[in-house]
């Protein structure tokens, strides 16, 4: 992939999703991600499904474009290749548990002082301090711990987990964002530095609403349904056939959407001329604007609501929403080939930039050691 970080080389000592996701932004961001695999076991989620003829599309999915190759970090004559292919590398991205690479002879201290330009890049389920760094974490995990949860789903419904693994993602894009801003550092420098990105503190980070309430007003929010806390009309509402989701996040979008529906009188009643009061009255403006939306199907509201610019849209599942035109038009599906399966297709880089090509085909979806060859002779 070309790209701003092309001929900058990542070392990948990552697996499952957390640093993986992270490598593979910068893989179409135009770097080169090698990944340093365990012998015979490899990444993981090699051994995740979804299968296509016995090979995982949950690792396809994360793991275009990159070069594999098995080494064994506990063995001295594959650390001698590691060490020879570090020498070369820019960026070093890890997610094992902290204090895993020290004991390998690997942890900043020591790399640093080898290669004092390298960026070297710690993503755990804790952070590298803190009374909790030792422990293992998934998604759900930290998902539950950072408060989450705790705003997600129906109210009074069971714990519900968000719908994607979020806990890796936010994670996996905090990271990318510290090593991209170690970069433009080092251009300053001349210096590489150590990034360390702990899951629960990305949750913390992304609470917005939720975390600004409690801190401000000491209010510890619960979960809401669809509903935005401070925000109304912003929720899905039920039409004669599904749902249609509305946010009308201002004064004016409320008066586009009563005259719409032909409801001018509630513009200015006092349960609901700004939005503090419609917020406060929601459960009867709610019923209100649902015994009007109950009269159209949801896609015949969404055009009128198009063509007056107030903000709305369909619930669609995952086949409606990755083959909505818009989609296609942004080149969100791409495809990746595989040696066995052919072509796979895959999400695509959300990040466009107007003095790099958005391709449509990404790199090759590597086997297990398949680049080995290839390395050990480039890196001899």
């Amino acid at each position: 992939m070309d790209g701003p970080l092309k001929n900058l080389l990542v070392v990948d000592l990552t697996r499952v999703l957390v640093g993986p996701y992270c490598t593979m932004i910068l893989s179409d961001l135009g770097a080169r991600v090698i990944k340093i695999e365990a012998p015979e076991i490899g990444d993981d989620s090699r051994k995740f499904g979804p299968f296509i003829k016995d090979y995982s599309a949950y690792f396809m999915s994360l793991n275009r474009g990159k070069e594999s190759i098995a080494l064994n970090l506990k063995n001295n004559d594959d650390k001698k290749i590691f060490d020879k292919i570090l020498s070369k590398a820019d960026i070093l991205v890890e997610n094992f548990k902290p204090g895993t690479l020290e004991k390998w002879g690997y942890g900043w201290k020591e790399v640093n002082k080898k290669y004092p330009k390298l960026i070297y890049a710690s993503a755990s389920g804790f952070g590298q301090t803190g009374p909790l760094k030792e422990l293992p974490a998934y998604d759900m995990v930290v998902q539950g711990m950072g408060g989450l949860m705790s705003v997600t789903g129906q109210p009074n419904s069971e714990p519900t987990r968000v719908g994607t693994s979020i806990g890796d993602i936010t994670a996996g894009l905090f990271t990318t964002i510290g090593i991209n801003a170690a970069l433009y550092d080092r251009q300053k420098t001349g210096k590489g530095m150590y990034i360390d990105v702990s899951m629960l503190d990305c949750q913390i980070a992304i609470l917005e609403n939720a975390i600004a309430r409690y801190l401000a007003k000491n209010e510890i929010p619960k979960p809401m349904g669809s509903r935005h806390p401070s925000i109304a009309p912003f929720e899905a509402f039920k039409t004669k056939d599904s749902y249609i989701i509305i946010a009308a996040g201002n004064d004016k979008l409320f008066e586009k959407l009563c005259n719409l529906l032909e409801m001018p009188e509630i513009i200015n009643n006092d349960k609901y001329k700004n939005n503090s009061l419609r917020a406060k009255n929601m459960d009867q403006l709610k019923k209100i604007l649902e015994d009007k939306l109950f009269k159209k199907n949801t896609a015949d509201w969404v055009k009128e609501m198009e063509k007056e610019k107030i903000p709305c849209g369909p619930i669609f599942n995952i086949k409606e929403a990755v083959e909505n035109p818009q989609i296609d038009s942004r080149n969100m599906i791409v495809k990746a080939f595989h040696k066995v399966i052919g072509d796979f297709k895959l999400a695509g880089n959300p990040i466009k930039m107007s003095a790099y090509k958005d391709e449509k085909v990404r790199g090759n979806i590597p086997d297990l050691d398949e680049h080995r060859e290839k390395i050990l002779k480039e890196f001899n």
